[in-house]
């Protein structure tokens, strides 16, 4: 509703309501509506009728990589600069990196030396790794600091992003604790830090991949994780806000890897020739399915010929046994992106997602050898049901073990077990009803 309101308010140029309504607005609602707007031109003339360099960073901060290039290419550096100095570094570091290389490096020789080194740092880490999305802005003081110290520290800290937390470091600035602010404040002011902190703490890698960094902090249900280099030296943490951000992205991603899809396509921002180049392969995949679907109806069109009737339940088999494997695989390659499915656990998931097909298979089959029998004669109905009930069995086997398969393989399941499964379903579904009709066929004439 706001994105019509302002859509509205910007074809009539009331400039003054906009502007008021903008005031109220927070700023991710803000970058939402500027996302949307299809034209430059209102795109900028959004972002300008923002009040106030904070809030006007903010939104920046919260635009997607396109939104922030166009609204970024009229101001200068020095502009630009300006509008960055109050945001977090983990967040001009995002800024950074979706506008051109040469820009990012105007911007950041503009920024206070401290900031810019900062920047630069977490610059060097690649796309999708814990240091790629963490801030260097923590809390932390040494293993010899008392509590007393640290309440007086911790009064004065303005930098620090979100202190969930207080990390305790050695000389060597190498993470060897934690604690929390209850703790720090249950304890006599004169209390050593290394007496009261957590020694057996969490904490990831500055290489591990952003999708494992999210699920330890579910796993665990932290608010903060830190990352530290191969020595052990703290370099950053990753808050929750960050890591809800990587999960709706990891989410998205594997969704639309499975329907052969990108982020960019979701999103209506890649050109046509892009978006197809993607999809075919995953479409030539299943017409090469298709064919093969084909050559078995040729294969076996003298049964066909001997009873047309058997045409009647080809679709049913293919789709419902499609449909089947599709669930199962879905189930499995969502829990084995967020770790709900180990690959210990292969043995364990096939038997029960066998024991799952067998019953909806009885379920589903029985009504299908009622609407055999009533419609052309009972044994091609049994024939029909017991065909579904084996459909399902071998739908759901694969479904299964296929993705788990891939990721022992190391293949991303999401990329290569949707359309594998899906093609293969169907043609396993007609090869059995096929047989089974053919080894009967003349109890079905």
């Amino acid at each position: 509703m706001r994105l019509v309101s302002i859509q509205r308010l910007l074809r009539r140029g009331a400039i003054t309501n906009l502007a008021k309504m903008l005031a109220r607005m927070h700023p991710a609602d803000i970058a939402n509506v500027i996302d949307h707007l299809s034209s430059l031109k209102e795109k900028r003339e959004i972002f300008e009728l923002v009040r106030g360099d904070v809030k006007r960073g903010q939104v920046l901060s919260e635009l997607d990589g396109e939104s922030i290039t166009l609204v970024l290419s009229d101001l200068l550096p020095s502009d630009a600069a300006w509008l960055l100095k109050d945001l977090g570094s983990d967040d001009i570091a995002y800024i950074l990196s979706v506008i051109p290389n040469d820009r990012a490096k105007e911007i950041l020789a503009l920024m206070r030396t401290e900031d810019s080194t900062e920047i630069a740092d977490l610059l060097k880490y690649p796309k999708g790794t814990a240091g790629g999305i963490m801030t260097t802005e923590f809390f932390a003081l040494f293993e010899d600091a008392t509590a007393q110290e640290a309440i007086r520290r911790l009064q004065q800290a303005t930098d620090a992003e979100m202190v969930f937390y207080i990390y305790v470091t050695d000389k060597e600035d190498r993470l060897v604790g934690v604690l929390s602010l209850r703790q720090l404040l249950t304890v006599p002011p004169a209390t050593p830090l290394k007496n009261i902190m957590t020694r057996d703490l969490i904490s990831v890698a500055v290489d591990m991949d952003q999708e494992e960094v999210s699920r330890q902090v579910a796993s665990y249900n932290l608010l903060a994780i830190p990352v530290v280099e191969k020595d052990g030296k703290l370099v950053g943490i990753i808050t929750v806000d960050d890591v809800v951000d990587v999960i709706r992205e990891e989410a998205t991603e594997d969704m639309l890897k499975m329907a052969g899809a990108i982020e960019e396509d979701a999103m209506f921002k890649s050109s046509s020739m892009a978006a197809a180049r993607v999809r075919l392969p995953w479409l030539f995949t299943n017409l090469v399915g298709s064919l093969l679907s084909g050559m078995l109806l040729w294969m076996f069109r003298y049964t066909i010929q001997e009873v047309v009737a058997i045409v009647s339940f080809i679709p049913v088999i293919a789709a419902m046994g499609g449909n089947v494997g599709l669930q199962s695989s879905t189930l499995i390659i969502r829990g084995l992106a967020t770790g709900l499915v180990e690959l210990t656990d292969v043995w364990k998931i096939f038997f029960r997602e066998a024991k799952i097909a067998f019953l909806m298979g009885i379920a589903c089959s029985l009504m299908l050898t009622v609407v055999g029998w009533l419609w052309h004669q009972v044994f091609l109905g049994m024939v029909v049901g017991v065909s579904l009930i084996t459909a399902f069995l071998v739908s759901t086997s694969m479904a299964t073990v296929m993705p788990i398969v891939l990721k022992r393989m190391g293949v991303d399941p999401a990329v290569a077990a949707g359309p594998f499964v899906t093609t293969a379903n169907d043609i396993t579904g007609i090869a059995i009803y096929l047989t089974l009709a053919t080894i009967f066929l003349e109890q079905i004439r």
